[in-house]
């Protein structure tokens, strides 16, 4: 996209000082503001103004929060910098850090907030991104929806499946801009591989295998001993939010929240997140997923259960037209990426590499009548330029969900040891009433799930 020149950004006043208690967070309705709960009932007060998002002006500048900024919430804000206008972390280091480089790299003031709820209260902020810890990408999202806000949150998008369900319904019913932060879709050689595959040059695809790393647990790094107390910059209340009540401990927060079920799945929603979402897209399948999840082989656990993630495990997925999805996790079997199986040959695409079997299937360039599909060459960019225009972006909220899902499902068919049996249109677990309630979770009391018509 062709750079424009900006209009200088209203500034908005920090407003991290200001105590926010769990009770005052959820008065109203559970969406933690009574401003916010207004706007359940009458929307238009917060929809955005600004001329960007109607439309009326391309080139008018997109203000943005973003929630949560370590680790991955530090690349998104470098790759959206220049328009950032305010940080929020519960983590005031990480907070003291992202505001830091933003008015170093703007030269101009940027708001801090340590309660996401209050930066969602100023009207100048056009949209949020979510870089948080995996249980808290829904909530946020859906109540910036709310607060007329559109949205990049990170993969995957929700937690559960409900939560998911329930982000999808937010986003249509107000009418906001999502890209779920699946990255390798704006990929070229992704792209390409894709491309190649739905047009059929590898003929019909009976078969697709994944392959994920193991965990990543750093050697030596324990959860066990004495309680710690909570650093002093850390409101751990904030950060668990509507996880269960677990004590303090350095290794359950931050990157490692991964391997702990309360918090997030394991190497499948994070790597699986991207090269299942591949396989979904290579597959045509987007708006759908497979009807039979099972475990295969081996489940290995960590032998001490320092963490609750398994370090092995391999999901067999069965798609109602007979294609089938072997996804592995920490054993090697499969190369780390995408290998997608045909009757004329293969294709293998991961990060950096796009491969075929024979090799002259790549060579021979697509031709008019070949499948094209939307194309992204910045997953960042992407996001906004449909906020101006109000378009999907190319990882919009229901592709995100749908990939989510997959992982979520798998991980069911993972701790429980059983088949499932999933019906993709209604989205529900078929003839076993065990294996269906785990597609939702209960929230830690008072924060609780909206419940929203789509």
């Amino acid at each position: 996209m062709k750079e424009t020149k900006m209009n200088t950004p209203r500034v908005v006043h920090s407003q991290s000082s200001v105590p926010v208690s769990r009770r005052q967070f959820l008065k109203g309705g559970g969406c933690g503001m009574a401003a916010i709960a207004a706007g359940l009932s009458f929307p238009s007060l917060f929809l955005n103004r600004t001329r960007a998002a109607t439309g009326q002006n391309p080139n008018e500048f997109i203000r943005l929060g973003f929630i949560g900024v370590g680790n991955q919430g530090m690349n998104n804000l470098r790759a959206f910098m220049k328009n950032a206008v305010a940080v929020c972390d519960v983590d005031k280091g990480h907070l003291a850090v992202a505001k830091r480089r933003v008015e170093e790299t703007n030269n101009r003031p940027c708001a801090d907030f340590t309660h996401y709820q209050k930066l969602l209260e100023d009207k100048s902020i056009d949209g949020v991104v979510v870089s948080t810890p995996d249980h808290w990408h829904a909530l946020p999202a859906i109540h910036a929806c709310q607060a007329g806000k559109d949205v990049y949150c990170e993969k995957p998008m929700a937690l559960f499946i409900a939560e998911g369900q329930a982000l999808v319904k937010a986003v249509r019913r107000y009418k906001r801009v999502f890209q779920t932060g699946s990255q390798q879709r704006s990929d070229r050689k992704f792209l390409k591989g894709c491309e190649y595959v739905r047009s059929g040059r590898i003929g019909p695809v009976h078969s697709v295998e994944v392959g994920l790393p193991g965990v990543n647990w750093p050697k030596g790094e324990t959860t066990g001993g004495p309680q710690a107390d909570v650093p002093a910059e850390l409101d751990y209340d904030l950060w668990l939010g509507p996880a269960p009540w677990r004590p303090y401990h350095k290794n359950r927060v931050h990157y490692l929240f991964r391997f702990f079920w309360d918090y997030s799945g394991g190497q499948m929603t994070n790597w699986g997140a991207h090269h299942l979402d591949i396989a979904q897209w290579g597959l045509g399948m987007d708006d759908s997923g497979p009807v039979e999840i099972e475990p295969v082989g081996e489940t290995v656990f960590h032998s001490d259960r320092v963490y609750e993630t398994p370090q092995k495990f391999e999901v067999r997925y069965r798609y109602a037209n007979g294609s089938v999805i072997n996804c592995s996790s920490g054993s090697g079997k499969y190369r780390g990426g995408t290998l997608f199986k045909g009757g004329k040959g293969t294709l293998f695409v991961t990060r950096g590499a796009v491969e075929s079997e024979p090799e002259e299937i790549l060579d021979e360039p697509l031709g008019a009548n070949d499948v094209r599909l939307y194309s992204s060459t910045d997953h960042h960019q992407n996001w906004l330029d449909c906020i101006k225009t109000r378009r999907d972006p190319i990882c919009s909220v229901e592709i995100g969900h749908r990939s989510a899902t997959i992982c979520h499902l798998g991980n069911i068919a993972v701790r429980s040891g059983k088949k499932i049996q999933w019906d993709p249109q209604k989205e529900v677990v078929v003839g076993d009433a065990e294996l269906a309630s785990q597609i939702s979770r209960a929230y830690r009391k008072p924060w609780t799930l909206p419940r929203l018509e789509p």
